[in-house]
Parts: structure tokens; C-alpha cells; sequence
């Protein structure tokens, strides 16, 4: 339990002594390397620093000084670090360098760049030194998706650059609900009343899930300690959209009192008076026809629930901003049982028979989206989301005007604490149930799976072979900083800091592993200056989670016990196997793959994929703050076409054939080359 510690305590003494083992000077590294901004690299800008900053470790910072994370790895490493980083994302921080590569030895950038550039020889090829990397070697083999993510060369079986990871084999996104509004509206004894309600709209939303039959779904007890079938007799009380449907725009009086009984005979007296728990309990079972028929209820109370005339339904932490959007078609993924929605590369995703599919050429993504314009067209998606305005959806928790979204769990949970009164609570619930093509049934199978799994990120650091070779030694230091990056005591420095920021002696159990607990005065400080947000602490106070591997130990402890609690139900539910999700691995069925962040197209196919403009990052797909995304367009206004005809419009007119040939192609080779590994 104690041995993490004592590694970390004790690491600078021993790896000093082998690094210094007949050096005659100290290695200076030259760092041209971040996270996107100048707050964000390993030394305090100005700003952060200020006239001078004292933190948990009780010394003083200045602007220029190395950040704690980085003082303690010249200590290890018997090493300088000199700071040439400009600030920059990692793309315009590689352009800017790109042709000085001589003057710094370390540099940030995106991993399809670091490739391209690895390839003409300007990078150091990691895995002709894998007897320098021990500690790199073995995590990549431990886990092969991650190798075969970062291969930049499928004939050699080059590496350029060592991958990030903001948590590794994980959930990454939650949906996250108002879950005292559910309860208020669904618990408790009698029918529901009220003293003022709306009416719903004109239904438009038409059902997904079955109108008759059963449906059988496994899924953890109310306490978690172990599974149970589900069942939802649709024959006991009927589809509750269809039902809502039939009765038209009514109360929102009768609607919740409907959806009350329908939990009731659907569930068979399951979920007793604390009928919220199909939603938000460990044993949730909830899916899109139920979630589209409580929204309807809250929408139509908002005089209940909050004392206005309104209430948004769905909603983007930031409904004007482009890169926060698109979790909206993420969850119509989720709702709806679509791959490729929250892919780790563009859209992509495995078949069950292995090969690459493109949701982008899939009717069955449109046809989601327009369920999800369906969901709009009600007045069930934030009027902010609908008009792009320039209101901050980001107040609507703290206005009670927001009820559901998608997003991370830990920096939204935190508003909790910050934004929330008592009696209010803002928690991630259960992934929901859908019906999901794995190939184990011709039908597809109603289970819950998630394909917001944590993997490789797009950016990463490379070593400059022309820096490298006119800085003596300094490729045996570049090299010896990844590999402790991933050792064991490395992992916990580059994502937690330095031990003065850790409890000495304390651990505690992290999904099946003992790490450290950190420190009062930490936990104090991160409040203080970062509003509980861990990864804006560590990225701008101790230097931590720059890159490399960060572990979600340190952030867990930092979310609010609201967030753990949510958080919880699902890690659980992961355990017992009743949430499915990608494997990091070459999976026996292919379909359970993760998709490699990057694929290892030559410099000729990857200029050929970037002439396909409105599959590029800047075309009709982007993710980008001020970009144009037509998954979102098509929850805004609907199909023009029919979903066939949209999906065929990308295959053809837009090249996605061409597009999927290329990337199929540079998959198999990095499949070649993983079995001739064996």
C-alpha cells in the first residue's frame, strides 16, 4: 500500500544516481512543448504567477520558473529544461517550429503531423530505442489498441512520439441530470398534482422502442452487489409515447401522471414509489422513449420545479459553441444505438465482420438525428441550442433552468458546490438501454454500451532529431523522460505532482489499484484557485497532465460527492458487465474494437483524404468551435432528403467511398503487422 510513496519519495536519489552515472555536465532539454496555452506549459506565465505565487508545497513561484511537476523531474532526471514552448495549440506550435527543429528537442503536436514528419525524418523513431523505454515497451504491449494507435510506419514499426491520455480504459462522457426534478415529479405515494402546469406540445416524437411485447434487460441490483433481469412489459400498459401520443398536447398534470403509471405496470411495481430510479437509481433501465416522455413532464412544469414558465430540456454546456454542440448528436448516438457518434478517429468504427465503417455514410445515424430534430421540434431541446443564441447555457444550472445533458462528469458535477442550492442535485446517470448491432443477434440486442471510451488523444510530444543531434546527450534524457512518464511512480508524478502535494502514507482504491491521496492543503488549494476543477489545477499550478498518461485517481477525489455518486452507479454497472463498451484490444468480435486514434496513412493517402473538403476537419463534420457540423444542422432543421439518400450523398458526391477505402487500407496493414508481433 505504502510502496507508491515510497518510490515517489525516494525516486529523485535513484534514478539521479543512474541517470549521473559517468555524465560529466547536466543535459539541458529544450522543451517546445504545452497544453494549448501559455497557462497551460511547464512554467508560469505572468498572469498565473503573477507578483509571485505560493502554493500547497508551501514555496514561491515566479513567472519563467519551472511548474512543481517539472522541478521534481530535473531532480530525477539529472536534467535542465528549458521552456521554448510559444503557447500554441499543438498544431501551431509544430508549424512554428517546423522549420527549427535544431533549436529545441522536444516538441508538441498533432499525432498525424508527428507522423507525417517522422516519416521524412525529422522525428526520432521511439522504437528503435525500446531498450532505453522499458517501462513504454511494456505498457504498449500491455495494451495493443494503444500501439497500434501511434504506429507510424506499418512495414518498420516506427513510433514518433509518445501518446497522451486524459484517463486511459474508461468512461469518458455521462449523460448528467436534475435528478431532485425527476424525483419530484415521479416519487411518491397518490397521483401527482400541482397548482400550475403548462400544456406539452403537439407530440412529434413517435416511438422508438417496442409497442407491445417484453423486453428483457440486465442490469445491477439497487445496491449494487450484483445483477438482475429487468423487464418491460409493453403489453402491461403499452409505449408510453405512443400513449402521450394518442392523448395529444395534455397537462403536464396528466403527463406526469401517465408516465407514473406506466413505470408502475411496465415495470410491474419494480421501482415502487421511487419511480425516479428508472432513471436515475443503480438499477436504471431507462431508455430514449422514456427519456423523451420526462422531459415532456418537466417542460411542462416548470412552475413546479422551478417557479418560472420555463424550463430547458436537453441542453450543451455551451449551446453557442460549435465544439460543445456536438454532444448533442454524441448522446443521439447513445439514445438511439448509432456507431460512430463519439468515435476516438473522425466517425469511424469497426463492423462485425472487421471492417471500417463511417456513421457519416450510415442512413441509420440520420434517421437518429432526425429523432433527435423530432425531440427539438417539441420544445425539448434548449432554445439556445436551437437558435446558436449568444446565451451561456452554462447559467442555466445555477438559473434552474437546465434539466439534462452529456458531458464530463467531474467539471460539471462540481457545480454542485458552486452553482446549486440545497435540496438541488446535478448527477450522471446510467448510459441508456438501446437496440445495438453486435452481430451476437440478426435483431440486435436491447443492452446498454458506451463508445465514450478513454484511449490515445490526438495530441502528443515528439524528440527532434536535428535538436537531439546538436544537443549532446540530450536523446538519452529525452528518452529516459518518457519512459519514467510511464513507469509506475511516473504515472502518479505526471498526474498528481510532487509528493509534497500527496498525503504521505495514504492510499486509496482506485478501480482495483491502490493510489495516493492527496494532500488537505492540495484539495484546499484547487478549490481556491481552479473552482475545483483538477484539470485546470494541475495543468496550470503543478505542470501535471501536460501529456503522457493522467491517471483519473487524482480527479476522482476532487469531484463532488454528487458526482462521485452518479459516477459510481456507472464504474458498477462497467464491473457486473452490464454497460458494454470498445476494448483496447483486437477484440475476438471486432465490433467490441476501439477504433486506433490514428491510422497510418503514407503522406500521398493522407493529402488525398484532406482533398475530400467536406470530410475534413473544416468541412461538413467539424468538431470546431466555429465549425460547421451537419449532424448538428440535421437536429436543428431536419432532413432534407431521406437518410438514405443523405448517407449515399457522402458516400458518393463527398468521397466517403474513396475516403473509407483509404483509411481500410492502412487498418489492414496495422492489422498485418499486430499479428506478425504474435
Amino acid at each position: 500500500m505504502k510502496r507508491i510513496l515510497s518510490l515517489i519519495l525516494c525516486a529523485a536519489m535513484l534514478i539521479s544516481m543512474v541517470a549521473v552515472a559517468g555524465a560529466e555536465s547536466t543535459v539541458t532539454l529544450r522543451m517546445a512543448t504545452g497544453y494549448n496555452s501559455a497557462k497551460t506549459g511547464i512554467t508560469f506565465d505572468s498572469e498565473t504567477a503573477g507578483e509571485g505565487i505560493t502554493l500547497a508545497d508551501g514555496k514561491t513561484y515566479n513567472a519563467g520558473d519551472l511548474k512543481p511537476t517539472w522541478v521534481a523531474l530535473e531532480e530525477i532526471l539529472d536534467v535542465k529544461f528549458d521552456s521554448k514552448y510559444q503557447g500554441n495549440s499543438s498544431s501551431k506550435e509544430f508549424e512554428y517550429w517546423v522549420d527549427r527543429l535544431n533549436e529545441v528537442d522536444m516538441v508538441s503536436g498533432p499525432a498525424t503531423t508527428l507522423n507525417e514528419y517522422g516519416e521524412n525524418g525529422s522525428l526520432v523513431n521511439l522504437a528503435e530505442y525500446f531498450d532505453q523505454l522499458p517501462n513504454f515497451k511494456a505498457y504498449l504491449e500491455a495494451n495493443p489498441i494503444v500501439r497500434l494507435s501511434i504506429m507510424g510506419n506499418t512495414t518498420t514499426g516506427a513510433i514518433y512520439f509518445s501518446p497522451y491520455f486524459d484517463g486511459v480504459d474508461d468512461i469518458e462522457r455521462m449523460p448528467l441530470m436534475r435528478v431532485d426534478y425527476a424525483a419530484k415529479l415521479l416519487d411518491g405515494e397518490g397521483e401527482f398534482t400541482a397548482e400550475a402546469a403548462s400544456t406539452t406540445a403537439a407530440p412529434v416524437y413517435t416511438p422508438y422502442m417496442p409497442t407491445s411485447g417484453k423486453v428483457e434487460i440486465e442490469t445491477p441490483t439497487l445496491d449494487g452487489t450484483a445483477t438482475e433481469i429487468v423487464t418491460k412489459d409493453y403489453d402491461a400498459y403499452g409505449n408510453i409515447i405512443a400513449k402521450m401520443n394518442e392523448a395529444g398536447a395534455i397537462s403536464g398534470v396528466e403527463a406526469v401522471n401517465m408516465l407514473r403509471e406506466y413505470i408502475d405496470k411496465t415495470y410491474n411495481g419494480y421501482y415502487g414509489t421511487t419511480r425516479s430510479n428508472l432513471f436515475v437509481g443503480q438499477n436504471a433501465a431507462w431508455d430514449a422513449d422514456e427519456m423523451v416522455a420526462l422531459l415532456r413532464c418537466v417542460v411542462a412544469n416548470a412552475q413546479t420545479l422551478n417557479g418560472t414558465d420555463s424550463i430547458q430540456g436537453l441542453f450543451s454546456r455551451e449551446d453557442n459553441n460549435n465544439q460543445r454542440r456536438v454532444d448533442m448528436f454524441r448522446l443521439a448516438g447513445h439514445l438511439f444505438g448509432v456507431r460512430g457518434m463519439e468515435s476516438r478517429q473522425d466517425y469511424l468504427y469497426f463492423g462485425t465482420d472487421g471492417s471500417l465503417q463511417d456513421a457519416r455514410q450510415d442512413a441509420a445515424a440520420y434517421e437518429a438525428l432526425a429523432k433527435m430534430h423530432d425531440i427539438a421540434a417539441e420544445g425539448l431541446i434548449s432554445q439556445a441550442f436551437i437558435d446558436s443564441a449568444e446565451e451561456n447555457s452554462s447559467t442555466y444550472l445555477e438559473n434552474d433552468n437546465g434539466f439534462m445533458s452529456y458531458d464530463y462528469n467531474q467539471t460539471q458535477t462540481v457545480m454542485n458546490a458552486t452553482k446549486l442550492q440545497d435540496g438541488e442535485k446535478y448527477m450522471a446517470i446510467m448510459v441508456p438501454v438501446a437496440k445495438w448491432f453486435d452481430g451476437t443477434s440478426e435483431d440486435g440486442v436491447f443492452m446498454r454500451f458506451t463508445e465514450s471510451w478513454r484511449s490515445v488523444k490526438t495530441d502528443a510530444w515528439a524528440i527532434s532529431k536535428a535538436g537531439v543531434e546538436a544537443n549532446p546527450g540530450a536523446l538519452d534524457k529525452a528518452l529516459a523522460l518518457i519512459d519514467y512518464a510511464y513507469s509506475e511512480e511516473g504515472q502518479i508524478l505526471m498526474s498528481y505532482g510532487p509528493a509534497a502535494f500527496i498525503k504521505e502514507g495514504e492510499t486509496f482504491l482506485f478501480n482495483g489499484k491502490e493510489m495516493p491521496v492527496i494532500a488537505d492543503a492540495t484539495y484546499a488549494e484547487l478549490w481556491e484557485k481552479a473552482n475545483g476543477n483538477y484539470t485546470n489545477y494541475a495543468r496550470m499550478y503543478l505542470g501535471s497532465t501536460l501529456s503522457f498518461v493522467k491517471s483519473q485517481a487524482f480527479e476522482y477525489q476532487c469531484t463532488h460527492e454528487v458526482g462521485k455518486e452518479g459516477a459510481g452507479y456507472i464504474s458498477t454497472a462497467i464491473g457486473l458487465g452490464t454497460i458494454k463498451h470498445p476494448l483496447l484490444e483486437v477484440a475476438e468480435n471486432p465490433w467490441y474494437t476501439s477504433i486506433p486514434t490514428v491510422l497510418p496513412n503514407s503522406k500521398t493517402e493522407t493529402d488525398m483524404i484532406n482533398s475530400y473538403a467536406e470530410l475534413t476537419s473544416n468541412g461538413k463534420f467539424s468538431s470546431s468551435k466555429g465549425g460547421e457540423n451537419l449532424f448538428v444542422d440535421t437536429i436543428l432543421s431536419g432532413l432534407t432528403k431521406s437518410a438514405e439518400e443523405q448517407a449515399a450523398e457522402v458516400t458518393g458526391d463527398w468521397h466517403g467511398k474513396q475516403y473509407l477505402a483509404l483509411k481500410e487500407a492502412a487498418w489492414k496493414k496495422l492489422l498485418t503487422y499486430y499479428e506478425s508481433l504474435k
